[in-house]
Order: structure tokens, then sequence, then C-alpha cells
């Protein structure tokens, strides 16, 4: 647990055992919190350094689907000072109560109830694995502890038309604070008092009261009616106790932040906002600011040497153009615009590369053309190949093509030239 300076004891608790079906084929040999995002992390990345940056620094994974590359990268990559009895540890499904597998999020919980009888903090933060964001946890505790609450829930803003894709947070008018209703993916929300044209949506991060947290897990295992998940089922039972708050991620203020990133949270639950999200790094003045060194996100990518980008004559130019290229990269005498580049990836001569994502150890033949592509780790595209311009041949191959046009070849695929 953390020790802040007269504050309480706090574990946190990461849910990190998401099949991620809207992924695939990026999860089809992976767990959703374990798909490589912005070059050179994994989207559990980005929890984990929140909670270690706001102080918290005695944290359990809890896995399940396909959780080898996610036990592999936390246990090489976040390692505590085992002298300050720190530590990040990932709990695979131990069928502890039974012989099932966990059974929804709350599920999951109840069957690691011991991580918390060992630690017996105060306070318990829960926090989803598989969300883009920046956040301060610290300020979401600081007021669940001022109002009292049994659970904290964090919240964001949404358009009302988006409400049918969340679970909405309906407040009380005399405390737009205190939770009344919590309402999964409605179709006729009521708007917020003070925005009528905008909804709270559940960021899927929680706060609770160590013993409220406990208890409430306890009761709901006992019952056959429920889907045994946090959302759906815990918080609605703590909103019908009263107990139940919420925060506005809206009032969350990073060190280095700026009014364009603030309040910045994707969920990156699909392949077509796995791709928006991507793009958002990469503008000029980027929705999403890697670059802010006061709330650092924390990985590791491995031995890779700097980037390189050779052949500057007789046609061939290696470049990258709005960009972000990670290290281990050769592009040699190719072309890439508005792309974001894993490590370990070759680009060879005469090809073109833009719109796109390339995750680590893609490798472009020569004279290829890729555009509005997602490509995983470890492709090979033999020469002359494209990928992104012909949709129906994108699919006649096996690729998977997205609604909004975004061709996607998983991890390994083998093409023929």
């Amino acid at each position: 647990m953390a020790y802040r300076s007269g504050g309480p004891k706090v574990l946190v608790i990461v849910l990190a055992g998401g099949e991620g079906k809207r992924l695939l084929p990026l999860t089809a040999d992976r767990a959703k919190p374990a798909v490589p995002f912005g070059g050179i992390y994994r989207l559990i990345d980005f929890a984990l350094s929140n909670v270690v940056n706001s102080g918290y620094l005695k944290i359990v994974v809890l896995t399940q689907y396909k959780s080898h590359s996610l036990d592999r990268h936390v246990t090489k990559t976040w390692r505590m000072s085992t002298m300050l009895g720190n530590y990040v540890a990932p709990i695979p499904a131990q069928q502890r109560v039974d012989k099932s597998w966990y059974q929804g999020s709350a599920d999951a919980i109840f069957q690691s109830l011991n991580t918390i009888t060992d630690e017996r903090p105060d306070i318990v933060v829960v926090v989803g694995a598989d969300h883009v964001y920046r956040m301060d946890f610290s300020q979401m505790v600081d007021q669940h502890v001022e109002s009292g609450a049994g659970v904290t829930v964090a919240a964001i803003r949404q358009p009302i038309a988006m409400a049918d894709q969340f679970g909405v947070i309906e407040v009380e008018a005399d405390d737009h604070t205190k939770i009344s209703a919590f309402l999964e993916k409605p179709t006729d929300p009521q708007g917020l008092p003070d925005s009528p044209d905008e909804i709270l949506a559940s960021m899927g991060n929680y706060v609770f009261d160590a013993d409220v947290l406990q208890d409430a897990v306890t009761r709901d295992s006992q019952l056959e009616d429920s889907t045994h998940d946090m959302g759906g089922d815990i918080v609605p039972a703590l909103v019908k106790d009263g107990s139940a708050y919420t925060y506005d991620f809206k009032k969350n203020v990073i060190p280095g932040g700026t009014d364009r990133d603030q309040g910045y949270w994707r969920d990156v639950g699909t392949l077509d906002s796995y791709y928006d999200a991507h793009m958002d790094l990469i503008s000029i003045h980027p929705v999403f600011n890697l670059y802010n060194y006061d709330w650092p996100l924390f990985t590791s990518y491995g031995p890779y040497p700097p980037a390189k980008f050779v052949h500057g004559a007789n046609g061939r130019f290696g470049e990258a153009l709005s960009s972000m290229v990670s290290p281990g990269v050769i592009i040699s005498g190719a072309r890439v615009n508005h792309s974001v580049v894993s490590p370990d990836v070759r680009v060879h001569s005469y090809s073109e590369v833009d719109d796109s994502v390339l995750l680590d150890g893609v490798d472009i033949g020569r004279n290829c053309r890729v555009k509005r592509a997602i490509i995983d780790k470890n492709v090979r595209l033999p020469e002359n190949t494209s990928v992104g311009i012909d949709p129906e041949q994108d699919r006649a191959r096996g690729f998977t093509v997205t609604e909004s046009g975004i061709t996607v070849i998983g991890k390994g695929t083998v093409i023929e030239p």
C-alpha cells in the first residue's frame, strides 16, 4: 500500500482479464490489456503508470484470458523496490473458492479477496487495464475520503447521443456528486443538471472503502441472478444503499497537462477506436501528449538501437513525416507518413506507408503500398504487396476490414507473394 503523508493505506487492483473480442484479430493471441499501443507501450502501461504516479505502489493485476504475454510484460517491466515492500503482482485465476474461473469483474475480486485481507488496506482502488488516459487517482481518493462514500465511481462527460455505449450515472439534483441511478447503456437518459446535452459515463475506475468492497462482492457472490460485474451489479447495489458517489474526471489536473489534453480518455475497445487513438498521438499538437515528462508513462521495449533512416538519392529517400518512429526501426529508401511505427520494423526501398499502425517486427518489402492499416507483430509483406488500397481484395485474402475501412492483419500472418 502506498503511504501518503497523513493519508489512508491504499491497495490497487487492476482488472486485466478481458478477452477483447471486438479487437480481434489483435486479441487472437493475447489478452486485451497486453495489446501494444503507441509504438513502445502495452495498454496496461497506462493504468499502471497512472496509479504509480499517483503514489500507490502496492498493486495486484488480476488476469485470466491468454495472459502469458501480459504476465511476461508485467513481471519484466513493473518491478518495485522490495526493500520498501512495494510490488506489482500479476495474479491468474486460481479457483480459490470453487472450480470455476472468473465469472465477471466482481467475481474476480471475490475470488481474490485474500489480496485484501493479507494487506489490510483502508482504501482499495479498482481500475481497468485497457484505456488510454492520464489520471491522478490521489485526487479521487481525497474526494472519496472527504465525502464519506462507500464507493466513488470515476466518470467522464460524454455527449448524450452516446449514452447507449456506456454505463450512465445519474446524480442527485441537490448533490451532483451523489449517484441516484446507474443505468447500463440507456436509450433515454437524462442530461446533467448543469449540462443537459451531456451525460456522465462510467470510466470503469472505482475507489472503495476496503470493508465496503469486501462485503459487496461477498454478498454478490451469493446471488444466482447476478452477472457478477462491477458496473452492472456492485455499483447499482451500493447506489440503493445510498453510499455511491461520483468523481468528475473533468476536474482531474495532471502535472504538465495542457488545456488540449486535459480530460482525455479513450476506450480502445474496437479496432476503429484503437486506430483513432493512435491518430490522436501524431498530430502536431497531439490530443493526447506522450511527451509530458511530469507525468511519465513507463514501459520497457527491449535492447533496441536508435531508429535509422537510410538512402537519400536515385529516387530512394528514407523518411518519416508526421509520424512516431520507435527504436530499432530501419526505414530504408521508403516513405512513412502519418503513422505509428513500433520497434524492430523494417520498411524497404520504394515502399510507402500512410495513415497506418505497424506493430513490432513488421517487415515491409520493396515497392509495397500500405494505407489505413493496422499490421500486427512479425507480419512480412512480400515485394509489390498492397494493403488498405482495395478493401475487397483485402477481405478476399482473409484480412479484417472495419466499418470505417481500416484493414487489419493479425499477428504472424503469412502473406503469399
